[in-house]
């Protein structure tokens, strides 16, 4: 019995045709799965044939049966991997630049506000 949840493609429309693209995507998972030790090389084998003769969806259940879901998200670069250990303190930012960043912020409010000030005195 596959692990497949019934939304999955392969599960929920198995007379669908394997696009090219599909092919790479899950060539790419598998390519992965082989290079983390997940798969041997038998089962790679026989993985990677399965995919290239399949024609339909439900083809690849096989294929995708037991491997890790595919990322559908990019991680946001503030938490992305390699970034440290989780409790690691980051290294400190700069107190010059925020600083600086903060007076032309504040400079360039009280310019628009004057500017503001102008036009509507003018106008009345």
């Amino acid at each position: 019995m596959s692990e497949l949840p019934i939304s999955s493609p392969y599960r929920s429309t198995p007379d669908g045709p394997v696009t090219d693209s599909e092919r790479e995507q899950l060539s790419a998972r598998l390519n992965t799965a082989y290079a983390d030790g997940r798969l041997d090389a038998d089962d790679y084998q026989a993985r990677l044939d399965t995919l290239f003769a399949a024609s339909r969806l439900g083809q690849l259940v096989p294929v995708v049966d037991g491997l890790p879901p595919a990322t559908t998200y990019d991680s946001p670069a503030m938490v992305a991997p390699g970034s440290g250990t989780p409790g690691q303190l980051s290294e400190a930012r700069d107190a010059r630049r925020v600083s600086i960043g903060v007076i032309v912020a504040v400079v360039a409010a009280v310019v628009l506000v004057a500017i503001l000030l102008v036009v509507l005195l003018s106008l009345a």
